[in-house]
Formats: C-alpha cells, sequence, structure tokens
C-alpha cells in the first residue's frame, strides 16, 4: 500500500512509492535551490552528492554542473510516482 496522507498534526508517506516519492522531491528540490543561489540545504547535500544520488535514482548520468537538467528530471519521475500512487488509490489495491 502506498499513500500520502495529511492531518492537521502533519503528513505521513505510507509505502515504497511513497516513501520513495518524498526522497525525490527533496533532492529535486535541493539541487534547484543550489542551481539557482548556490546555497546548499545543508552541509551533507553537497552539490556531487546531490548529483550522485540523482543519477542513481534515475539510471543515467548527467553533465557537471546540470543542477536544473537533473532536478526537471526528478520532478518528472516525482509526478510519475504521483500518478502510480493515484492509480493505485483508485484501483483500492491494498
Amino acid at each position: 500500500m502506498n499513500e500520502i496522507t495529511a492531518t492537521g498534526g502533519g503528513v505521513a508517506f505510507e509505502g515504497r512509492n511513497a516513501v520513495e516519492l518524498y526522497r525525490l522531491a527533496v533532492l529535486a528540490s535541493a539541487l534547484k535551490l543550489y542551481a539557482l543561489s548556490r546555497m546548499q540545504v545543508n552541509r551533507a547535500y553537497t552539490p556531487s552528492r546531490m548529483m550522485t544520488a540523482a543519477e542513481y535514482a534515475l539510471g543515467r548520468r548527467f553533465k557537471r554542473g546540470a543542477y536544473l537538467a537533473a532536478a526537471e528530471a526528478l520532478y518528472v519521475r516525482v509526478d510519475e510516482l504521483k500518478a502510480a500512487i493515484d492509480a493505485e488509490r483508485a484501483a483500492g489495491v491494498n
């Protein structure tokens, strides 16, 4: 079961696809922030580590410094995961 639920107390990402969606959305956001402002979201998210994580998640290589291209590709994957979760919910898969 993959589901994203929001209540007054927060948001829960339940299931493998939902957790992956969140992970990729955060990574894409961090890459976009770095590309536009050269600001890192934290000390562990260095540009090279973010690009390595994006390449691993997407299974393809990006040119050095292609932060926006990697972020856009991650956003496309996030949209695919959202559609898969919605389709799963509509089909009533548990």
